[in-house]
């Protein structure tokens, strides 16, 4: 066993993936939590069930580790800060304060000179009328929100609601003609060195992913385009990880960022059968400055698709072919379109 105890924030399925990855790597993995049942604490060397706000249980979590990563990024910045002023925490809480907040997120990306979708800050009834031009449009809350929640379609200005009050910040966009959805990965490891996987083309049913797949039928402008925008944005963060860059292609072929995750991805689980290196193993060997071995693909071509709430079921009792893997979160409840395992196939 190593030397190093990495702690981890967050005990789902990402959790999981990073003790295993961290398990491999002989690295003792420690897990808090607010989530009792959450699946990581049956892969960790250590669980510890606390709210994110107890501070004995935080204090007792930061005196057992040597370093501290997350699988999420909607952990309160101020838990994060207070962890790092004694454990390194990586990626830098800071990044959060930016990923976090869309209107912050989109400035830094637009300040680089990098495309988003058109967007405005919105306020009030008022802002959206002011901004019409931007409609057909999706309302989406200008923090919080992940697969679909906090987010609301306006076709025209008939679709704001009479009682909405407006209570929280919004970022309008204007909705875009898409053609198709990829993401990068990459790994930003503490020296600056980047790793990064070709892009992965994305499938979303009802705003949840839905089905990934390498290597993407884009051209090679985009794939490089991409690529490159994908290292400038982790090089200005100063970021150590591994981190995504999600992006919309529209019907002329414009490259747009939609958003940044700061961890590992959904879209990447695919990396585990599919390369030397998941996203995972990357991740670790960065926080924990391990060292550097790049990603390359062990197939032809591999595709993920995502199993959703029920579906479980019946892939719990199947039997797989040669070159596909199955992966079940162990989570103990089963709800609507919650994301309970997936499956890799690989073609070589």
């Amino acid at each position: 066993m190593s030397e190093i105890t990495l702690g981890i924030i967050g005990s789902g399925q990402l959790g999981s993936m990073l003790c295993q990855a961290a398990k491999k790597l002989n690295i003792k993995t420690i897990v808090i939590s607010d989530d009792a049942q959450g699946p990581a604490q049956n892969f960790s060397d250590q669980f510890i069930f606390s709210k994110y706000d107890d501070q004995i249980m935080i204090k007792d979590f930061i005196n057992k580790v040597d370093v501290v990563t997350f699988e999420f990024e909607n952990i309160p910045l101020d838990i994060l800060k207070k962890i790092d002023k004694e454990k390194k925490v990586l990626p830098k809480p800071d990044i959060n304060k930016i990923v976090q907040n869309r209107k912050l997120e989109k400035t830094f990306v637009n300040d680089l000179g990098i495309k988003t979708t058109e967007w405005a800050f919105i306020r009030s009834a008022e802002d959206v009328s002011k901004n019409e031009k931007l409609l057909p449009g999706i309302l989406k809350t200008n923090t919080l929100g992940y697969d679909g929640h906090g987010q609301f379609v306006l076709n025209s200005l008939d679709d704001i609601k009479k009682d909405w009050c407006f209570t929280t910040d919004y970022i309008l966009e204007k909705k875009v003609n898409l053609k198709k959805e990829i993401s990068v990965i990459l790994t930003r490891f503490q020296n600056g060195t980047i790793s990064i996987y070709s892009p992965i083309e994305n499938v979303h049913e009802n705003q949840i992913l839905k089905h990934s797949k390498i290597p993407a039928e884009v051209n090679d402008k985009i794939i490089n385009d991409a690529l490159q925008s994908a290292k400038k944005i982790a090089k200005h963060l100063d970021y150590v990880g591994t981190m995504t860059v999600e992006y919309f292609i529209n019907q002329n072929n414009d490259l747009l960022v939609n958003e940044i995750a700061p961890r590992v991805h959904n879209s990447g689980h695919l990396t585990i059968n599919a390369f030397n290196v998941s996203q995972f193993e990357g991740h670790i060997r960065a926080v924990c400055d391990l060292k550097i071995i790049p990603p390359g693909i062990i197939c032809k071509s591999a595709e993920m698709i995502n199993i959703l709430g029920k579906e479980i079921e019946e892939y719990r009792s199947k039997t797989f072919r040669e070159g596909e893997f199955f992966f079940d979160y162990g989570k103990k409840k089963i709800k609507d379109k919650r994301k309970m395992g997936h499956l890799t196939i690989l073609k070589k």
